[in-house]
């Protein structure tokens, strides 16, 4: 397929620095994991398969009319395979059409997390950490990976982010949302004081196998259900990290969520702060109003942004949030893909824009 630039509409002097953070690459096939696992693990995967916390998960949650877990359509590299899987033309439809400086790389499947054999899931998470520098990273400098954990065995995680730590190709220790506890119980703390040691951020991508229904109630009907309710999944994950004393107990974590909005931050803010004031006795180690937390130790990306009806309310979102921690994901290539020279709005004006497109991405992650 022949792409068309889009910086080329503009121009390179009128083009803002952009930093992507949420690239979703994918595997061709499973068996590009075989060479970095062992024999024992392998053979278990090609005879067991993994197996997913949720016991009659079958399919994917996509719309159907989205083919290989919701792509985009045009997404299909022309030498073959899905969409993901090419390197090249990542490059070409992404990387170069963009101008993209760097874009991290956020595995989802199959990455061995959730997975109900602890000690299957940390092989693959290790097999997919180097699957992604020997295929993506080590043959684009643009690119930087995620360090995938196996969150549920945290002594396994532990011991993977310690490999990799001090690795520049790693950009952050990557979780995902739904998880057996909520993630600002003691059995995480671990991965949290890892990230902590390697200075890295901590990176929630939506999603992930918990062993539950998606809702307090039961499952959800419907696709779009379950993409709404990715909201509520981080808010409650947010308001475990803050009621548990994470933020107290490790100041300097620092926690990227990724594909959640971020409309409700403000919301739960208010309503934390409000009941806080009033039982405060109950959580002692909470020393500060929580959004005070919120605002200190918590980034969020723009994919997929809410669009309220009147544009000054999206300001005022970000004014609480803080123009510093919204950091810009196109989530290619997924069928909601947003384009960066059309996802953030105008009418921020050109400095704030790029705070957002890529000034924050680079102070967060440290990149030149």
């Amino acid at each position: 397929m022949n792409i068309q630039a889009p910086q080329s509409r503009l121009g390179k002097a009128n083009r803002l620095s952009v930093i992507d953070c949420d690239v979703h690459p994918r595997v061709k096939s499973v068996e590009v994991l075989k060479p970095y696992m062992s024999q024992r693990w392998w053979d278990y995967f090609m005879t067991y398969g993994a197996r997913k916390r949720h016991g009659f998960v079958k399919g994917h949650p996509y719309p159907k009319s989205q083919p290989a877990d919701g792509q985009r359509r045009d997404a299909w590299p022309p030498e073959g395979g899905q969409p993901g899987t090419s390197l090249p033309f990542m490059r070409e439809q992404l990387l170069d059409a963009y101008g993209i400086d760097y874009g991290i790389l956020n595995p989802l499947s199959p990455s061995g997390q959730g997975d109900q054999n602890p000690e299957f899931s940390a092989a693959v998470a290790s097999a997919n950490n180097m699957w992604q520098l020997a295929e993506w990273v080590d043959k684009e400098p643009r690119l930087k990976a995620s360090i995938i954990v196996p969150y549920e065995n945290p002594e396994a995680a532990v011991a993977e982010i310690r490999k990799h730590s001090g690795d520049k190709r790693f950009a952050h220790v990557l979780l995902m949302s739904r998880t057996a506890e909520a993630l600002g119980r003691k059995r995480y703390w671990p991965i949290y004081e890892a990230a902590v040691e390697a200075g890295l951020p901590i990176g929630i991508h939506v999603f992930g196998f918990s062993g539950y229904a998606s809702t307090n109630t039961g499952s959800c009907s419907y696709y779009i259900e379950e993409m709404t309710e990715h909201e509520t999944s981080c808010s409650a994950l947010v308001t475990s990290m803050v009621m548990e004393g994470l933020f107290e107990r490790f100041p300097t974590l620092k926690v990227v969520l990724i594909e959640s909005g971020f409309a409700w931050l403000p919301a739960l803010g208010w309503r934390l702060d409000r009941n806080w004031a009033r039982m405060r006795d109950e959580v002692p180690h909470v020393k500060r109003p929580p959004s005070e937390y919120i605002r200190a130790n918590i980034w969020a990306t723009t994919q997929p942004m809410e669009e309220p009806e009147n544009p000054e309310h999206l300001r005022d979102i970000i004014n609480w949030i803080g123009w510093d921690k919204l950091m810009f994901a196109s989530d290619y290539a997924h069928w909601d893909f947003d384009d960066p020279f059309n996802a953030i709005p105008a009418s921020f004006g050109d400095e704030r824009r790029l705070k957002i497109l890529s000034g924050n991405a680079r102070a967060l992650y440290g990149l030149p």
